[in-house]
């Protein structure tokens, strides 16, 4: 675990940030100890923080192999502008609307919520064919969320090492929903029970890290994950009085921080 330290949290941050060559978005970031001006020079003490490279990297590698290999297979099948956007620029609103294009006789934009989720399943089994996983896709409704399930006999392929082609799927997901709906609406993508293990163990993490929190009486910054995993981690959390939780950055790499709670 690699510690920083300066005469701030902002220079020790800072530090660590430039050893490494990444940005804020791409770490996880926690307070060691805060710094301490001391007395006439005694007890003075710099801050240290431990700063690592998060997931952040892998998920936008994962989006930009996906869109590689969809568009190198398929070049009738719009899915980004063909300028590469690097890794820290990547926003839901620097996508071109050329990234939702597909075939159709009717311009994609401003669909109602039923024939949106129509298309959506539709770009979403282009994606799975191109990618050698062909994918039967259901949609249902569950616990107030939008549910994509991909049934396929290649989970292996759609959901990559620690998740990552699915993170992938998702994030393209929720840009091409974002695009060609009316309405704003919030999807979620899974292959087989993927997404019921990782609930699992985002329950886990935050009991974990509220515990880390609590013992410490300092934040800590989670990975960046996307918006539904944070709510329910928000959730799971906003029983606990002694924390609280916020989050920080821009999508994809937008992240959780879990703090002590304010005392007024």
């Amino acid at each position: 675990m690699p510690i920083y330290e300066g005469q701030t949290v902002a220079e020790a941050l800072n530090k660590g940030l430039s050893a490494l060559s990444i940005t804020k978005e791409e770490a996880v970031v926690e307070v060691i100890e805060e710094a301490k001006k001391g007395f006439l020079g005694m007890g003075k003490k710099n801050a240290r923080v431990s700063v690592e490279p998060s997931v952040a990297e892998e998920i936008s590698e994962a989006v930009t192999e996906t869109v590689a290999e969809v568009t190198e297979t398929a070049p009738e099948l719009e899915l980004v502008e063909e300028e590469v956007i690097p890794a820290e620029e990547v926003q839901v609103e620097t996508v071109s609307t050329d990234f939702v294009k597909v075939a159709s006789a009717q311009p994609l934009v401003d669909l109602e919520d039923e024939e949106a989720l129509k298309e959506l399943a539709l770009y979403l089994t282009n994606i799975t064919n191109e990618l050698n996983a062909p994918a039967l896709v259901k949609m249902k409704r569950e616990d107030g969320l939008i549910l994509f399930q991909l049934d396929t006999q290649k989970q292996g392929i759609l959901i990559g090492k620690h998740g990552k082609m699915l993170n992938a799927l998702q994030y393209l997901a929720q840009v091409f929903i974002h695009r060609v709906a009316k309405n704003k609406l919030s999807v979620v993508v899974n292959v087989g029970d993927y997404r019921q293990k990782r609930q699992a163990i985002l329950e886990r993490l935050a009991d974990r890290t509220a515990e880390k929190v609590k013992r410490t009486g300092r934040p800590v910054f989670l990975e960046p994950m996307p918006a539904f995993e944070r709510k329910q981690i928000h959730f799971s959390l906003s029983k606990d009085p002694a924390v609280q939780t916020h989050s920080e950055g821009d999508e994809p790499y937008r992240y959780l921080v879990v703090e002590p709670a304010k005392r007024y």
